[in-house]
């Protein structure tokens, strides 16, 4: 992946903050669609996610620790995004970088971390309109480049232990976005509630 996403990345995370800007504070207790989280979890895992990605980006590695979750608040997802953002601006391409996450002893080009910070956004933004009782289908740019991500995921990032990063893939059909989904463990046709 070497094709520049941090304008679409951008765009991909503020239709997550319009999803955020419209939560009520019961919505945080709902189920989201990860498995045995609630929306609250959810949300603390993505600002978890900015804060280690911008550490990475910012010193060049960052340890485990970094990507924990962090409690959400209105606060500390705006300061989250802002700073990711802007750590992926101040980074070339080509740069490399140690995701521990995506690789624990190998530096990776700025480009992948791009790319799996964006599907990270993309499909999370799904998750959590889930939680909300919607459905949230991005522009169909987003959802082959998503596509495009997916597919190269390699099997050792899929299991059922609560250890890897996707549920198992679902059957691949449909839309982009629906084969998007099913190859991160999601089912394109399962909608939350409110009920």
């Amino acid at each position: 992946m070497n094709a520049d996403l941090r304008g679409i990345h951008n765009d991909a995370l503020a239709d997550a903050t319009a999803l955020v800007d419209r939560l009520a504070p019961e919505d945080l207790r709902r189920p989201s669609a990860c498995a045995g989280w609630s929306v609250a979890q959810l949300l603390a895992h993505m600002v978890g996610q900015h804060h280690g990605f911008t550490a990475a980006l910012r010193d060049g590695e960052a340890p485990a620790s970094a990507y924990v979750p962090i409690p959400f608040t209105r606060r500390a997802w705006d300061e989250s995004v802002a700073a990711m953002s802007e750590a992926f601006a101040s980074r070339a391409l080509d740069d490399t970088v140690l995701e521990v996450e995506l690789h624990p002893t190998r530096a990776l080009p700025v480009a992948t971390l791009l790319g799996a910070q964006f599907l990270d956004t993309v499909i999370h933004t799904w998750d959590l309109a889930w939680g909300l009782g919607e459905t949230f289908e991005p522009p169909a740019q987003q959802a082959e480049i998503v596509l495009g991500i997916a597919q190269g995921i390699p099997d050792t990032a899929y299991g059922t232990d609560g250890g890897t990063a996707f549920a198992p893939r679902l059957p691949v059909s449909g839309s982009a976005w629906q084969q998007a989904l099913a190859l991160v463990g999601r089912d394109p046709m399962s909608v939350g509630g409110r009920g």
